[in-house]
């Protein structure tokens, strides 16, 4: 398993990233660089344009840092990342069962059933810890309609017809995503789910949280041998991660939705904290994407007790486990893949 705090964020927009002797210089317009040394690292994560030079690009790689370059708005843009772990007959069954439509439903039919699973408890969790401030009818019943989803998720043998049951699922649960939010309802209105780019503060932070935790997604599959980009749920298409999207369907509700609402049910970020670009997108300011990164790696740190492995480990290292668990999967040491299931 890796550490949790390895990961260097890069916010400032302006700021450009240097070699300098072992370290990764962070430099900024009439600042003095600042110097990380990259034996501490395991990834580096920079939000802007400036960039980063050819020499700190070959050292990451050198050293398996991956150093990823999103968006001010939290888009995914590229990877720079050293030679591939693991070996090459995990791979190469990897390829063989994305290949395969059995296979890759079998595997997706898991990964899914967790997503509903999830998404569910959120919900019930919901209505027991706030019946009395919510529309709990309202929410019992998506919750009872994603329930009885589970049957013919079940039973469903092709991957057209597992999206079409998730599909609808996840409608049912972002219908009543509003109900959840218990703080300023005005400034964080919710009427669903919209991105590329998102209009309202809700989705802006959602779409940052997915990114985060599609990165966290890949770097874990990466670390057992896997490759990101190769999925069983989403098909391929050129630059997308699909088995890093594949392995956070199960991780959405339970990990970062529920984050973004306690960020906001806590007011740890209000209206300020946003500003709407001329093309309608809404964004987290410099500052506040700051503070949401740490306290993503706040959450990161707080402890579970896994429900397969059943022990305990941090919130951050779940995407590592089930990254190891597919892996011993496609090995043929586990039958099945089993996913995360929040209890």
């Amino acid at each position: 398993m890796r550490k949790l705090l390895n990961t260097l964020y890069v916010t400032s927009q302006d700021a450009f990233l240097a070699l300098d002797g072992e370290t990764v210089a962070i430099r900024r317009e009439g600042e003095r660089p600042a110097h990380i040394p990259l034996h501490n690292l395991e990834g580096i994560v920079t939000f802007g344009y400036t960039g980063a030079s050819p020499a700190l690009m070959g050292a990451c790689a050198e050293r398996g840092i991956a150093l990823s370059f999103i968006s001010p708005s939290g888009k995914f843009l590229a990877e720079i990342c050293g030679n591939p772990q693991g070996n090459v007959i995990l791979r190469r069954t990897q390829y063989r069962t994305a290949d395969d439509e059995s296979g890759s439903a079998a595997i997706a039919k898991n990964i899914l059933t967790g997503k509903l699973y999830n998404s569910r408890g959120v919900l019930d969790r919901a209505v027991r810890d706030h019946e009395a401030r919510i529309d709990a009818k309202q929410v019992k019943n998506a919750a009872r309609y994603i329930s009885e989803a589970l049957k013919p998720l079940r039973e469903a043998t092709t991957l057209g017809i597992l999206r079409g049951v998730e599909g609808e699922a996840a409608m049912r649960y972002f219908d009543v995503f509003d109900e959840l939010i218990l703080q300023s309802k005005n400034d964080f209105a919710f009427s669903g789910r919209n991105r590329r780019p998102p209009t309202d503060k809700v989705n802006a932070m959602l779409s940052f949280a997915y990114t985060m935790l599609a990165n966290e997604c890949a770097a874990a599959l990466r670390s057992v041998g896997l490759d990101p980009y190769v999925g069983f749920l989403h098909r391929d298409r050129p630059g997308r991660k699909s088995l890093a999207l594949d392995l956070m369907e199960e991780l959405r509700a339970v990990f970062a939705d529920r984050f973004v609402l306690t960020l906001i049910n806590t007011r740890q970020v209000g209206a300020s904290d946003f500003h709407i670009q001329e093309n309608g997108a809404v964004k987290l300011r410099d500052d506040a994407r700051r503070n949401f990164l740490t306290a993503w790696q706040n959450r990161k740190k707080e402890e579970l007790q896994h429900p397969f492995l059943c022990e305990k480990i941090n919130w951050g290292l779940v995407p590592y486990a089930q990254a190891l668990l597919l892996a011993r999967h496609l090995r043929g040491d586990l039958e099945e893949y089993p996913p995360f299931l929040w209890k």
